[in-house]
């Protein structure tokens, strides 16, 4: 079976359209209709290739074009200033099968960013962005050949488990590296040799997690001794003024034979 035919040849074959004068003419103006149907977005460049192919390559953009065609199959977003994929954001685009997000400004990408488009997508480029790291669920569901390189990756336990449920470029594979790490001495070098080496830096997580909950309890329990201390001084302060001041009070016998002196005088 061969690539599926433009809308206007699946309306009118080409045997039918070199027919005749008039019948050439009427197959133009429904192409034309069906061109115009799904208008281009401004700034952007669109031609007919097995469906619609947008190139938005080098033009200032700084979002995702929000009127992109419905039959749009590939789709060129390089060389643009997006820093930002929001949720849905090419979520009319069904039968979109190759995304070029490459050399922009990319810091965050939202956790529904791919929905829609993550089954049939067969090409995604995030390269030579300024991502550190991503949601583990921007990428649910999604089989497409991934470009990741050049990005200033921080490696911890999230971007391990995110790598290992993608497809990878096998070109660009080695291009993916640590440009900071929970362990300094993994920082500038590749992530997958990182990996294949054995560790586990969600090992590293889980260390940094009982080292900040032991931490934790020894400030409580040192709070707690201190409490303890400063309740005791302060009760054996007291206990000591009281003390002193009973003392300070009349003997009850001196206090009868006072009472006798007063009562012989009188």
């Amino acid at each position: 079976m061969g690539p599926p035919q433009p809308r206007w040849q699946v309306l009118f074959p080409s045997s039918f359209c070199v027919s005749t004068s008039p019948v050439r003419t009427l197959c133009l103006v429904v192409a034309l209709m069906v061109v115009m149907a799904t208008p281009c977005p401004k700034s952007c460049h669109c031609s007919e290739r097995n469906g619609v192919v947008v190139q938005c390559v080098s033009r200032s953009l700084d979002q995702i074009p929000p009127d992109l065609p419905e039959d749009t199959v590939t789709l060129l977003l390089s060389s643009n200033r997006i820093s930002h994929i929001p949720n849905q954001a090419f979520k009319d685009l069904r039968r979109l099968k190759e995304l070029d997000l490459s050399h922009n400004h990319i810091e965050s990408i939202d956790a529904g960013a791919f929905l829609g488009v993550s089954e049939g997508l067969r090409s995604l480029d995030l390269s030579n962005n300024q991502l550190r790291s991503v949601p583990k669920e921007a990428f649910t569901k999604l089989s497409a050949r991934i470009r990741l390189s050049n990005n200033p990756w921080h490696c911890e336990c999230s971007l391990q488990e995110v790598l290992r449920e993608l497809r990878l470029d096998p070109e660009t594979v080695n291009e993916v590296s640590c440009h900071t790490s929970v362990q300094d001495e993994y920082a500038g070098r590749p992530v997958i040799q990182v990996l294949d080496s054995g560790i586990n830096f969600c090992n590293f997580h889980h260390k940094t997690t009982d080292v900040a909950m032991f931490v934790t309890m020894f400030c409580w329990f040192a709070m707690v001794i201190a409490y303890v201390i400063y309740y005791v001084r302060h009760n054996q302060e007291d206990a000591r003024r009281h003390m002193e001041y009973l003392k300070s009070l009349p003997r009850s016998s001196q206090i009868s034979k006072d009472f006798d002196t007063a009562s012989t005088v009188l």
